[in-house]
């Protein structure tokens, strides 16, 4: 007799990971939530999680922080998956905090709203009761969120502390809270760029269409190709031309660049991600580039 070996794919390995995360949340936390902006890595965690409920409807709302500066193609977008699949939507405006002077708004160049998504985000799970959150960070993004665990715990003031982390052995989470504290859930940890789009194609995953080559009016500012948008202020000098771009990752308009592309299929984005050397986050962030530890302290202040 012969024995049968099975063996899960890396894509394979990967999603079962990541619906064992999904369940294991759901089975020990009552109120959680995922947080879906409509970017690749949110949609990519709203196609696991469906998977790990099937056929029953998702056990937890999408929690958008809305800072005002999106792009149009994402929140029509994201609309319209909460009403293909029936999902309650839970929305955050920035506005609203600075209306009521819980957050200020920056002046000057470069200003944006990145940083204050944190008090809307801290709001917006104290006003819900959420004891767990999902976010799509990967580790391969940036130097403070290689240092997550998948259950990131959040002390009351939802702070993040990297010294004072649980350990994850045998993928065994621990999820023990206190009221006022909550974990942050990152089931895309051990994902990469190219494995999250490798999925795309593999799954036939729809992502907003500004994810692949397009024409439109940019400004380079930084060494960085931004979007001319109506949230986007010139500085003197700055004259917006037509190219030929991608977004390789999503958020506020006001620092998200874009890249100079051909793709225009997910096969063509993945070919051309397995060749690139830098993250999309380093090559198409702004808001990264205030000081080497910028998003570790955004991080510990409560950011995603």
């Amino acid at each position: 007799m012969t024995a049968t070996i099975y063996e899960l794919s890396h894509l394979h390995a990967l999603e079962a990971e990541a619906v064992h995360v999904f369940r294991e949340v759901a089975a020990t936390f009552e109120r959680p939530g995922l947080l879906f902006s409509g970017g690749k890595d949110s949609v990519v965690m709203l196609h696991l999680a469906t998977k790990a409920f099937a056929p029953a409807p998702l056990p937890f709302p999408v929690v958008h922080v809305d800072t005002g500066h999106n792009f149009d193609e994402v929140i029509s977008f994201r609309d319209r998956v909460v009403s293909e699949f029936g999902l309650r939507l839970i929305v955050g405006c920035v506005q609203d905090d600075i209306d009521a002077g819980r957050a200020v708004e920056e002046s000057g160049n470069p200003a944006g709203r990145n940083r204050l998504q944190s008090t809307t985000l801290l709001r917006v799970i104290t006003e819900n009761g959420l004891g767990a959150v999902f976010g799509g960070a990967r580790r391969d993004e940036e130097k403070a969120r290689a240092k997550e665990r998948v259950f990131s715990f959040r002390d009351e003031f939802g702070q993040w502390d990297p010294r004072n982390q649980r350990p994850e052995l045998w993928r065994l989470y621990n999820g023990r809270h206190r009221p006022g504290e909550h974990i942050r859930v990152f089931p895309l940890s051990n994902w990469t760029e190219l494995d999250v789009w490798s999925y795309i194609l593999a799954e036939d995953i729809e992502l907003p269409s500004l994810y692949y080559a397009h024409q439109r009016p940019v400004v380079q500012r930084d060494g960085m190709l931004l979007a001319h948008t109506r949230h986007l202020t010139l500085l003197p000098g700055e004259e917006p031309a037509t190219a030929t771009v991608r977004f390789r990752t999503v958020g506020d308009a006001t620092c998200t660049g874009c890249v100079e592309s051909t793709a225009t299929t997910a096969r063509e984005v993945v070919a051309e991600v397995a060749a690139t050397r830098v993250t999309e986050r380093g090559a198409t962030r702004a808001d990264d580039r205030i000081s080497e530890a910028g998003m570790e302290d955004r991080k510990k202040e409560g950011y995603f």
